[in-house]
């Protein structure tokens, strides 16, 4: 039985390295944050990722997974060592690498015998050779001469959905060079391959590219279909009804069609950055991506630009904003459009409150520091005497309000529904004045 390592577990690798676990293999998470280690090792999931705690608890159980923020304790005797440490946006748009390289460094102190140094993180072209330098170039100063080979296996693991979408891949990416870091790997995927999943071998550069590539591409589909929602609300049109006869085309299919305040979250805008970086670096202009980036800002400031339009001027005003995550399912804010709508509006001098089901605690401390906000303690409270309602993530809770109450509780009647999760037709027959995106 392999002995696997996992360096880093935040998102991508707590996940991977619990569902590696519940495969079957002995898996042990590092993680030189000594808290969070303390915390897991309590049993308490720093991240609300759905039936995460639950295979970390039965792998824990079972004597499978175990978390140290000890390198010589994590590394020892390890077959296969997954990379899957954060890779933060830097200044310029590129991806900050230094991370990876540390923990390369830290696996040549601690190698030794043959060992697959898997890169899981999501970094740009070339990353894999320079981990390979890395551990060969601290190897070399300490005089061994220890044999090793480096992999990418980007990570396709959807926020609300990540065990599920370990568990049951659309396809597997393993980039390597030697024969015998394709045979580890194999065996490492095994127990998902003989259940019909679909492993996809190439060189390293290719799969490194893939998961950028694939991230900026879904980026755009829904840059495209908000730029479509705009231009609906001019012309009258119904953007739900185009995207829908659009993703009925079997050529275009329906995913990633649906029109909102744009994207946000870990992935889409620190890859999309990250891709135009490297097209930079090779001499490539990847303008069609820079042109997403550039749209999706611009549909986050148009949200709050509808917003002030229908209100009027917001200074001394009540506005509730449901929904904090970038996404439902997540405790995820980062880059969420729902910020942006937040800040904007009590920048202007509104009297903000907001709630969220999971995403409370990470909005006070990540993004809304040092601004005078409300924080309701649930979606009903949040709207009390309030001139409007902004949803700004479709949360299943905010599906099953009752909205004649919340009518009821609200000073005004504006209702903006960023996420097009309401019947506009029964919202105003209810009493609302309704704005949808794109119709």
């Amino acid at each position: 039985m392999l002995k696997i390592s996992v360096i880093g577990a935040g998102y991508v690798g707590l996940v991977s390295g619990a569902c590696l676990a519940k495969l079957g293999y002995q898996v042990i998470c590092l993680d030189t944050d000594s808290e969070k280690i303390q915390t897991l090792n309590m049993g308490i999931i720093p991240i609300y990722e759905p039936g995460l705690k639950k295979v970390v608890s039965d792998a824990r159980q079972a004597g499978r997974l175990s978390f140290v923020d000890d390198y010589a304790v994590a590394l020892e005797d390890s077959d296969v060592i997954f990379i899957a440490v954060g890779t933060p946006s830097d200044e310029d748009g590129s991806a900050d690498l230094r991370y990876v390289i540390q923990a390369a460094a830290s696996i040549g102190k601690y190698l030794k015998k043959y060992t697959v140094i898997v890169d899981k993180s999501t970094v740009p072209v070339g990353t894999g050779k320079l981990v390979k330098e890395t551990i060969a170039s601290v190897l070399a100063q300490s005089g061994r001469d220890v044999e090793f080979d480096v992999v990418s296996n980007p990570e396709f693991l959807r926020e609300g959905s990540a065990v599920e979408d370990f568990m049951n891949p659309d396809r597997i990416i393993i980039g390597f060079e030697g024969e015998r870091a394709g045979e580890v790997m194999s065996r490492v995927y095994k127990p998902l391959c003989d259940s019909g999943k679909n492993l996809i071998f190439c060189d390293v550069e290719t799969s490194e590219l893939i998961k950028y590539a694939t991230n900026a591409y879904l980026a755009t589909r829904i840059t495209f279909v908000n730029e479509l929602a705009l231009l609906c609300e001019e012309v009258g049109a119904d953007v739900e009804k185009v995207s829908a006869a659009m993703g009925s085309d079997s050529r275009i299919g329906n995913k990633y069609l649906q029109a909102g305040p744009g994207y946000g979250g870990s992935c889409f805008p620190k890859d999309t950055r990250a891709l135009v970086s490297v097209g930079r670096d090779y001499g490539v202009n990847m303008s069609l991506v820079e042109t997403v980036i550039t749209a999706n800002e611009n549909q986050k400031r148009h949200m709050v630009k509808r917003i002030v339009q229908k209100l009027g001027n917001v200074k001394g005003k009540k506005v509730a904003v449901l929904g904090l995550a970038f996404k439902p399912n997540t405790d995820d804010v980062r880059e969420s459009p729902a910020a942006a709508v937040v800040k904007e509006l009590s920048y202007r001098g509104a009297f903000v409150t907001v709630y969220d089901p999971v995403a409370m605690e990470n909005s006070r401390r990540q993004l809304f520091s040092g601004l005078d906000l409300r924080y309701a303690d649930d979606a009903l409270s949040a709207v009390e005497g309030v001139d409007g309602v902004v949803v700004a993530t479709e949360w299943d809770e905010f599906r099953d309000l009752n909205m004649l109450e919340v009518l009821r509780a609200m000073k005004g009647n504006a209702l903006f529904d960023l996420r097009n999760i309401y019947n506009r037709r029964d919202m105003e027959t209810a009493g609302f004045s309704y704005y949808g995106v794109g119709r």
